[in-house]
């Protein structure tokens, strides 16, 4: 295969699974791929980012409706991996199912619907992605100060806050599963405890954070 010109071993990819000849199909492989410009070129003579490119095209070739690809965008550029990202986005759409394995989380989280976590060669678990970072992922509540203080105050202590940017940030982490977050009288107490509030944000754990939390433990 070395020696295979890249459109050729598309075609051959075709005729495996006794699929017709099909040059529409192929050509709009190519330039999906970018892949256009080098469709004449032999296997051998390409960069390994092109040659993982060429190896999703072959296995899109036949138009499967099931794909199962082993990190498609590990060792390639930042480019090329937004590419792969569009491109499975794409077949995600056209009703293509995508078993895929990565090493990148920020990936996973990307572009996936389903999670599953495996740990030293267990499943730790499969789970719908937002699902699992409703049940496990935490948000924190960041309260930026008009003022910097030194120390939290007495009466903010049952709220385990963290002080944070040089003592002009509250950090608040709560559960936004459960029915009372306790921000509402948080934020009363803040005002009576003196402190002047410049502005308030929430944001939320990422797939990564989880992910970190599930093989610590």
């Amino acid at each position: 295969e070395s020696f295979q010109k890249v459109k050729d071993a598309f075609h051959h990819s075709r005729g495996l699974f006794n699929k017709p000849r099909d040059q529409a199909r192929v050509d709009s492989l190519l330039k999906k791929l970018s892949l256009w410009d080098k469709r004449d070129s032999q296997n051998m003579t390409l960069s390994g980012g092109m040659r993982r490119r060429v190896m999703i095209g072959k296995a899109l070739s036949h138009e499967p409706r099931i794909l199962f690809l082993d990190e498609p965008t590990a060792g390639v550029d930042v480019e090329l991996r937004k590419e792969m990202w569009d491109i499975v986005s794409e077949l995600k759409h056209d009703g293509v199912t995508i078993i895929l394995t990565t090493h990148y989380i920020e990936e996973a989280e990307a572009i996936a619907e389903r999670v599953g976590v495996i740990n030293g060669g267990e499943l730790l678990l499969m789970e719908d992605k937002d699902t699992l970072m409703r049940k496990m992922g935490s948000k924190t509540l960041r309260i930026d100060l008009q003022e910097s203080i030194e120390a939290i105050p007495a009466a903010l202590a049952e709220y385990e806050l963290t002080l944070e940017g040089g003592g002009e940030t509250l950090l608040y982490t709560y559960d936004s599963t459960e029915e009372r977050t306790g921000i509402t009288r948080l934020l009363a107490s803040v005002n009576t405890s003196g402190l002047r509030i410049r502005d308030v944000q929430t944001s939320q754990s990422s797939l990564e954070d989880i992910f970190v939390n599930l093989v610590r433990d």
